[in-house]
């Protein structure tokens, strides 16, 4: 069973930057597929971005190409979200998730969540 802590939400104002922490405990870190998934109140959960075990393979959404960058350390159990040039609908929960299934920008796919970490872009 792996647990998963997000840390880093705040607020920001547009063209600003924030960086998400997820630390991760129990179960097999570095064997586990990363993602980074938000929602915005009254939207769907929509993927964001999604590591693989080694870093070998990362994939992003459209809308977060070219801004966000995703990244982890194996050694302290921990994945990150740099979000730099934030814009106001990038406000949303940021959830973290980990699978042991094969890359996926689908939810259904993640077997862990964490709580969620609030990030919200002022105008």
């Amino acid at each position: 069973q792996v647990q998963l802590v997000e840390s880093g939400g705040g607020l920001v104002q547009a063209g600003g930057s924030l960086r998400l922490s997820c630390a991760a405990s129990g179960g097999t870190f570095s064997s586990s597929r990363m993602g980074w998934f938000r929602q915005a109140t009254g939207k769907e959960r929509e993927f964001v971005a999604t590591i693989s075990r080694s870093t070998g393979a990362i994939v992003y959404a459209d809308s977060v190409r070219g801004r966000f960058i995703i990244s982890r350390d194996n050694a302290k159990n921990t994945v990150y979200l740099q979000m730099n040039s934030l814009k106001p609908e990038d406000t949303a929960v940021y959830y973290c998730a980990a699978s042991n299934r094969p890359i996926s920008t689908s939810a259904r796919m993640y077997e862990y969540w964490g709580q969620g970490t609030q990030v919200s872009v002022s105008s």
